[in-house]
């Protein structure tokens, strides 16, 4: 059995020194830990690392404008889909939060029979046998815990699950079998789709059923919209450069699309969870302003001395059409200003937790509910 680990220990142990050495960050500022993460690839295509995207990616079957087309690039992480017509260009609008790894063997059945495996020792803490419960299909999620927090890798699209919840792994367990489970998949589409994750909450049961009853919540505080995804193909690429980069050090360094100042009411839950968000935490304030990448992903968090009642846009990234087609829905308007949609004010319920346990389900309720299959 092969797979694919780096960098070398002494690599490792260099880069580490190194890190180590350099200058202390500015006062107030959380420090992110010299812990390097050991990384590795899900499965035996390594062809990311080789610059060879077209093998490596599964490719989507988009139609636009009645052209069809098999691009492999939707298989990567980002504005990747859902292509709309934006004056004389074609924009993608829908965000893909992972990367579809394609397989690289087949039985005679045509199933791909690729081992999926942990890309870093963690502990699994959710898995999802059943194949209709979610988009991801069957599913499992490990945990990594690290000194700077615990970030959750998700491997999606399983045609068999070989680990439970609690056990640990190290990198290289197996932990499935790559398959095609899940809507809108094939066989010929096989893949594996794997994300790096943040999580949001860990009150997300009552976020959802504020905002979502009576649909039911299937995987707890591992269901999808609670793990915010990091690029993870291009933390591979420079994870391969520096093998000291830490996932606190790239997620800091990622470009900012907008930022929102939100009321301060106690702290944040994200700052303890991740305390190399914040920029001068400590520091009195009446409010937070949270800067997002493009994905959501919370990037940087600091006290601001506006004065709201409730989250307000105080700047989004002008890219020359409307601000929905990559702020993932979350903002409207377009040019220097933006104002916050439904979805918006959710998802920010959500990352700073400004939401109450919604009060039990009537009698009635709690019947139809139950009598759904559960996830």
């Amino acid at each position: 059995m092969m797979f694919r680990i780096f960098p070398a220990v002494a690599c490792l142990l260099a880069a580490t020194a190194s890190l180590i050495a350099q200058a202390p960050p500015a006062p107030g500022t959380p420090s992110v830990s010299p812990y390097v993460f050991p990384l590795g690839l899900p499965t035996d295509n390594d062809a990311l690392l080789r610059g060879d995207n077209a093998s490596f990616y599964m490719y989507v079957d988009r139609i636009f404008e009645n052209q069809v087309s098999a691009p492999w690039e939707g298989g990567q992480y980002g504005y990747v889909r859902g292509p709309v017509r934006h004056g004389s260009e074609m924009v993608l609008m829908a965000f893909h939060e992972g990367i579809d790894i394609a397989p690289t063997k087949r039985d005679a059945a045509g199933d791909p029979t690729d081992e999926v495996r942990a890309i870093s020792p963690g502990k699994v803490v959710h898995c999802s046998q059943l194949a209709g419960a979610s988009n991801y299909g069957r599913y499992v999620v490990v945990q990594h815990d690290t000194p700077d927090g615990s970030f959750f890798s998700l491997y999606a699209h399983l045609s068999k699950i070989a680990v439970q919840a609690g056990q640990e792994v190290q990198l290289g367990t197996q932990l499935g079998v790559m398959g095609y489970t899940g809507s809108g998949l094939n066989q010929k589409r096989a893949h594996v789709h794997l994300e790096l994750n943040l999580m949001l909450s860990s009150r997300f049961d009552d976020w959802h059923a504020q905002n979502f009853r009576p649909s039911p919540n299937k995987h707890g505080i591992y269901n999808g919209i609670n793990l915010t995804g990091i690029n993870i193909a291009a933390f591979y690429l420079a994870h391969q450069k520096d093998p000291a980069l830490s996932i606190a050090s790239f997620v800091r360094s990622t470009e900012p699309t907008w930022k929102a100042v939100v009321p301060r009411k106690g702290e944040l839950e994200l700052l303890s969870h991740y305390p190399w968000l914040g920029d001068a935490p400590t520091a009195a304030s009446p409010a937070w302003e949270i800067t997002f990448g493009d994905s959501g992903l919370p990037i940087r968090v600091q006290p601001s001395q506006l004065t709201v009642t409730q989250a307000q846009i105080t700047w989004v990234k002008d890219r020359n059409m409307p601000h929905g087609y990559y702020t993932r829905g979350y903002i409207a308007g377009s040019g220097e200003k933006g104002t916050l949609t439904a979805s918006g004010k959710r998802f920010l319920d959500l990352v700073t937790g400004d939401f109450v346990a919604p009060a039990p389900a009537k009698e009635e309720e709690s019947k139809k509910v139950s009598g759904k299959k559960k996830g």
